[in-house]
């Protein structure tokens, strides 16, 4: 099945988001023994920032690949796409997570490095079973034989 255009990003970051509630919101609530139910309204809001994030990091990513001479969507790539789109996360979630958990910026800080660590490794691998499933998206076909 081949997904492309603004179809491709909403399923893309919805699927990507739905995840990545049910794999942390246990965590979470787990690590500083919060309740399920306040570990996930904190998922969910920062999955709802990150599925805004996510459309406008890979619709620019896409863009910026689009003009690249070679749009082969390379390790290389694959890696400062994870890292580009984590680090620009990180700088929107950790007032929120040390608000809503009622802990120290430091705290929230070192839990959100930890967090985006595992979500490095977690947007690499959705991404590559993504195109795989669905296909590459149009500004990776470009030079692609």
């Amino acid at each position: 099945m081949q997904l492309q255009g603004l179809k491709r990003k909403i399923v893309q970051a919805i699927s990507y988001e739905v995840l990545a509630i049910i794999m942390v919101s246990p965590f979470v609530a787990t690590l500083f023994g919060k309740s399920l139910s306040n570990a996930a309204s904190l998922s969910v809001i920062l999955s709802m920032l990150a599925l805004f994030w996510n459309m406008a990091f890979n619709y620019l990513f896409e863009m910026w690949e689009a003009r690249q001479a070679d749009t082969t969507r390379t390790l290389k790539r694959r890696i400062i796409h994870a890292l580009g789109f984590e680090a620009g996360f990180g700088l929107l979630v950790v007032p929120i997570t040390a608000f809503w958990l009622a802990i120290s910026w430091q705290a929230a800080l070192a839990t959100n490095i930890g967090l985006m660590l595992f979500f490095m490794v977690y947007q690499f691998g959705f991404q590559w079973l993504f195109d795989k499933t669905f296909g590459l998206p149009n500004s990776a076909l470009v030079n692609a034989k």
